[in-house]
C-alpha cells in the first residue's frame, strides 16, 4: 500500500467521531448549504457531523473510503468503520435519521436506486443554476461550530 493512502486512511479515522455519522457535502452549493441547515435543525438526537467534501479532511475520508472526490457530484453519508453511502441513499438514510415526519420518507427505499439516483442526478446536475453558488464554502456560526469537522 501507498504512503498517501496510508496517512489518508490514519486521518480520517482519527479525526472522526465514532460515535457520529459524517455528512459530506458540497460547501459552495447554496442547495447543499441548506440542507445542512435543514438537517442540523431537525437533528434532535445529535447524530450528524458535517465535512465539506473541499476541505482536507472532507478529501482524506474520501481517500479512505474509496471514493474519487472529483467525480462525485453529491452527499455521501459516512459512518466511521461501518458503510457509507451516497446519492439518494445517503438522502433517504439521513432522513430516515431525522425521525418524525421525515423518517417516512425511509418508504422511497423500495425504488430502485437507479430511478432514484436519476432523480438525485438530475438536480445535482443543475443545483447551481437553480440555487445559486457561493465563492468559497460556508463559515459555520460559533453555535453551530460544534458540528463541523473541518
Amino acid at each position: 500500500m501507498d504512503k498517501p493512502n496510508e496517512i489518508a486512511s490514519f486521518l480520517a479515522m482519527t479525526l472522526t467521531p465514532k460515535d457520529k455519522k459524517i455528512i459530506l457535502f458540497d460547501g459552495v452549493c447554496n442547495l447543499c448549504n441548506s440542507a445542512v441547515q435543514f438537517i442540523i435543525k431537525h437533528d434532535k438526537k445529535d447524530v450528524f457531523r458535517f465535512v465539506a467534501l473541499q476541505s482536507d479532511l472532507g478529501l482524506q475520508i474520501c481517500k479512505h473510503i474509496g471514493v474519487d472526490q472529483k467525480s462525485m457530484d453529491s452527499i455521501i453519508l459516512y459512518v466511521p468503520g461501518i458503510a457509507y453511502y451516497y446519492k439518494s441513499e445517503a438522502a433517504l438514510e439521513i432522513a430516515s435519521q431525522l425521525g418524525s415526519f421525515y423518517s417516512l420518507l425511509a418508504i422511497f427505499k423500495i425504488l430502485p436506486s437507479k430511478f432514484s439516483n436519476f432523480i438525485y442526478d438530475w438536480i445535482a446536475r443543475n443545483r447551481y443554476k437553480w440555487f445559486g453558488k457561493k465563492e468559497s464554502c460556508m463559515i459555520p456560526t460559533p453555535e453551530l461550530k460544534s458540528k463541523f469537522l473541518a
